[in-house]
């Protein structure tokens, strides 16, 4: 299998770029296609220990950078050599199995859903991240890919997610709750009450498990595997819960350097707090795939170091492993509403 990474983008490219690279290479057992500009790309390489390119990994040169100031929209067309288009484009031709890419999001989704194309039937492709809840992961869709939404989106959201908790994380039946103000099914607006709808019908029908409305502290505490709601408010969501998660383990280090007692106590619960801490780091789950895409398509986090790379470039592999867009593919019917004219 080999993984498309764009070297380029991303506050720490390309040295740790290309470093999480190397390091996937190695242990996740697949060929790498650093892009992005070649003169960069070596230096890196030989940062790394690297005097000449290892077997199964290769380096195709794009002399331009998507910068953050480009406009998200058009910076893939504006920047036709850039290592995001020109990454993007070798994916489309079969040219590798997935594309990595710590680079703007919104560049990133532009480029995939015009040059990569979103599956024919889907409204908007949608951000799907994994989320830590309690008791294991959650799939949060959408987190941020479309701010304004219709209820047929969160429907096909709610599918999106379903099956990606099931061919990628290995949930079987998902829960899929709603995001919500309440439990209740009158709560919440417009959208909601309409999505609300859809999805109770979809429920009925068998097609999804669909346990309902679920407020945000519920879903924290693990009462749903997938998190329906808009783009807005799930980045909103998103953003709170790696806030809270610092605040939180800043707090505790601050506590167990009190004084010498509760410095013995830290020592003693020393392993446990890294594992909460290793749980909570975005870093761990790598990147955020892109739901919706003809093929894998995954975002990592712009300040993303080494490992995080790797773990991005693992989560590709087993995306392009899972036979999740065949399954969209087969069941789209499910996932659209029947009330109008097919226009994608």
């Amino acid at each position: 299998m080999k993984i498309i990474v764009d070297a380029i983008g991303g506050d720490n490219a390309p040295l740790e770029i290309v470093r999480g690279a190397l390091d996937a290479h190695r242990t996740h057992g697949v060929d790498i296609l650093l892009v992005g500009r070649a003169g960069e790309v070596l230096r890196a390489l030989e940062e790394c220990g690297e005097k000449t390119l290892p077997a199964g990994v290769e380096i195709k040169d794009a002399a331009e950078v998507v910068e953050i100031a480009d406009d998200p929209a058009t910076a893939f067309k504006m920047k036709p050599n850039s290592s995001l288009t020109v990454g993007l484009k070798l994916l489309r031709d079969g040219v590798g199995d997935a594309f990595v890419s710590a680079g703007s999001t919104g560049a990133i989704l532009a480029g995939a859903t015009l040059v990569v194309k979103r599956i024919r039937g889907i409204r908007r492709a949608a951000m799907g991240p994994s989320v830590p809840v309690l008791g294991g992961q959650a799939i949060l869709c959408d987190c941020g890919a479309n701010a304004e939404c219709t209820a047929e989106y969160l429907l096909q959201f709610a599918f999106l997610g379903s099956f990606y908790a099931q061919k990628v994380c290995g949930v079987e039946n998902p829960r899929v709750g709603l995001l919500n103000i309440g439990a209740e099914e009158e709560k919440g607006d417009a959208l909601r009450h309409e999505a609300y709808a859809l999805l109770k019908e979809a429920g009925e029908a068998g097609r999804l498990n669909f346990v309902g409305n679920v407020e945000a502290n519920d879903a924290m505490l693990g009462a749903v595997d997938v998190i329906v709601t808009d783009g807005f408010t799930g980045n909103v969501l998103l953003k709170s819960m790696e806030g809270v998660g610092k605040f939180l383990l800043t707090e505790l280090k601050s506590v167990f350097l009190t004084n010498t007692r509760t410095k013995i106590a830290a020592g003693l619960v020393k392993g446990d707090l890294a594992g909460l801490k290793k749980q909570m780091d975005p870093g761990e789950v790598g990147g955020t795939p892109f739901l919706g895409i003809t093929k894998p398509v995954i975002k990592a986090h712009g300040s993303s170091n080494a490992r995080a790379i790797s773990n991005a470039i693992l989560r590709a592999k087993e995306y392009a492993q899972s036979g999740f867009i065949g399954e969209i593919e087969a069941n789209i019917e499910h996932m659209r509403v029947q009330t109008r004219v097919e226009k994608s």
